[in-house]
């Protein structure tokens, strides 16, 4: 019965540990409340002109830009935000 009972705590606490790392783990990138400036469309396909997409870099936080930045660095992200990734990293920090 001992047995069974540590196996058990072991396996929730082994699913809440996964559980909430998984949930730290999201991108910046993938966040469209801070996305949506930067596109034209709700499905964030097409970017904004320069000068437009410049306004909305600017508006942004040191701290918000800096994890755009570091997610932009990261190959598999930037994958899927190229076009982006470009444009961020054109305006810089």
């Amino acid at each position: 019965m001992n047995i069974k009972m540590l196996t058990m705590g072991a396996l929730a606490l082994a699913m809440t540990t996964g559980s909430a790392l998984s949930a730290s783990n999201t991108s910046a990138l993938d966040d469209p409340a801070k996305m949506s400036p930067f596109f034209t469309d709700a499905g964030m396909k097409t970017l904004r002109s320069e000068k437009d997409f410049k306004t909305a870099w600017m508006s942004m936080k040191p701290d918000e830009k800096k994890a755009v930045l570091k997610d932009c660095g990261d190959t598999t992200l930037n994958k899927s935000h190229a076009d982006f990734c470009a444009m961020a990293k054109k305006m810089g920090g």
